[in-house]
């Protein structure tokens, strides 16, 4: 019996350190699919809906396991079926990878989006024309873009004749790749010369946007792409060593040091999507809950990237805090 005694220690361990515990409340698979400062609030704002609903780790009353694919597609994948076979009450996906996997590896697992597209956009419709049943959450579509973008010449005055503006896309994700063709239009529409180069890791950060400067940009606009937000500090340093202010669609870029934005509050984003996982935790049923258009959007201007570059801010900007 002593021969056997560490084994059995060794196996009522092992069991109470799996993950999920039972006991804890109701289970959630957050899955994050990169590490960056501005995305991050997406979750602090998705927790805090859930706690504000009597969902507290603190107080366990649920449980937020928490992943980060740190960027790696297989990774993502990987963490999305640990969740699925683990069988978590909901999973909650941060940023567009995130949610398309999970849709891609689960029927029946609601799935609470943020920080992601509609669902066209994202290209998950079925041949139906009908949103996956178990897809719900906060989303966005490239109406705001217009606004955020076109303010670029209200502000600034072009060097030469007209006034020349980069970006960066991302070809593989689909609302960089959106984005980069709905801008493209609209420059055409302001007389705006637009220079787009594709970035498909931000390791390639720094090359991309010495190439950008060197075609004499008189702005830079940091679109909606998880490789520009996880990429950022490198676009910042360069652009400001190059006297080239940085307009943006995401609120969160703007307390990173872009100049301004017109776009949704990342915070809230996570939020929103929280209340609705929330209510599926109350009533245990997805009845009424779709995945819907985010709801708080701001502009805001950085007040130091302003003073860098002179610019006169128009009434409705607000100085981010």
């Amino acid at each position: 019996m002593k021969r056997y005694l560490p084994l059995l220690l060794i196996a009522i361990l092992a069991s109470a350190c799996q993950s999920p515990k039972p006991n804890d409340g109701p289970v959630v698979g957050f899955v994050d699919a990169f590490e960056d400062a501005t995305i991050s609030q997406a979750r602090n704002g998705f927790t805090d809906a859930l706690k504000k609903e009597g969902f507290s780790e603190d107080k366990k009353t649920v449980q937020i396991e928490y992943r980060n694919a740190q960027g790696n597609i297989p990774t993502l994948t990987q963490i999305v079926n640990y969740f699925v076979s683990e069988k978590v009450d909901l999973l909650a996906t941060c940023t567009t990878l995130s949610s398309v996997t999970a849709v891609q590896n689960t029927k029946t697992i609601p799935i609470f989006e943020m920080v992601s597209p509609t669902p066209e956009r994202m290209k998950v419709v079925g041949r139906d024309g009908k949103v996956p049943a178990n897809l719900f959450g906060a989303v966005e579509d490239l109406q705001y873009i217009d606004t955020s973008f076109s303010i670029i010449p209200k502000l600034l005055k072009p060097k030469g004749p007209k006034l020349v503006i980069g970006m960066i896309y991302n070809e593989a994700e689909p609302q960089s790749a959106d984005a980069m063709q709905r801008i493209k239009l609209l420059a055409n529409k302001l007389n705006v010369t637009l220079v787009a180069l594709p970035l498909n890791t931000s390791a390639d950060a720094q090359l991309v946007t010495q190439a950008l400067l060197e075609k004499k940009i008189d702005a830079f606009f940091a679109n909606p792409d998880n490789t520009v937000f996880a990429s950022f500090e490198t676009i910042l340093k360069n652009c400001n060593a190059a006297n080239v202010p940085i307009f943006t669609s995401e609120a969160g870029l703007v307390q990173r040091g872009a100049v301004a934005a017109f776009g949704a509050d990342i915070y809230q984003w996570g939020y929103q999507a929280g209340e609705q996982a929330a209510q599926y935790l109350k009533t245990h049923t997805t009845k009424g809950l779709k995945p819907e258009m985010v709801k708080v959007r701001k502009r805001v201007y950085n007040p130091a990237a302003v003073k860098k570059y002179n610019i006169a801010m128009p009434s409705n900007f607000e100085a981010i805090k």
